[in-house]
């Protein structure tokens, strides 16, 4: 009997602690909204808070505080956006199913998400080109050089390309 109990609480408690693993395994995300936002570095950053096209370029303790400082001092903004985004998409949502779908109102609310999401890529592209300027220009050989063997865009790496579609 003690033994039927004890896998009963073993089985419960591997149920419950399930989703909790399965969630910190993910990692952060990519999506919109908080719990589904882009995660504390904003997206392609690595744990340590340099951007992902940066890994692998030995940086300097000076262009190491730059980067943080550049990345961190674009999260309010970052933050702001992501939240209107997701507020004007859930918004969008709820009046598609609603019953006083109003076309103009939809309108407005698909480009308020698209302006937010337009800023932010905008952030991004100007905090990329903030920190290629910090890097000597041996950093950018190293960096062009590493983006020239991965030319097939993010998700490529190490992959062979494709032969081309039977006509």
């Amino acid at each position: 009997m003690k033994h039927r109990q004890t896998m009963l609480f073993l089985l419960l408690s591997a149920g419950l602690a399930a989703p909790l693993t399965a969630k910190a395994q993910q990692g952060p995300g990519f999506g919109l909204g908080p719990g589904t936002g882009m995660g504390h570095h904003g997206p392609g950053h690595a744990g340590d808070g340099v951007p992902a096209f940066l890994r692998g370029i030995e940086l300097t303790e000076a262009q190491q505080d730059k980067v943080f400082a550049a990345t961190y001092a674009q999260e309010p903004l970052l933050h702001e956006q992501k939240k209107i985004a997701f507020k004007a998409h859930a918004q969008l949502r709820a009046l598609a199913a609603s019953a006083q779908y109003d076309d103009a109102q939809a309108a407005t609310l698909a480009n308020t998400a698209a302006q937010a999401t337009a800023r932010i890529s905008l952030e991004h592209a100007r905090l990329e080109q903030q920190l290629l300027a910090l890097l000597t220009p041996e950093q950018r050989t190293q960096l062009a050089a590493r983006q020239a063997r991965h030319e097939g865009g993010p998700g490529r790496q190490g992959q062979r390309p494709r032969p081309p579609a039977p006509v």
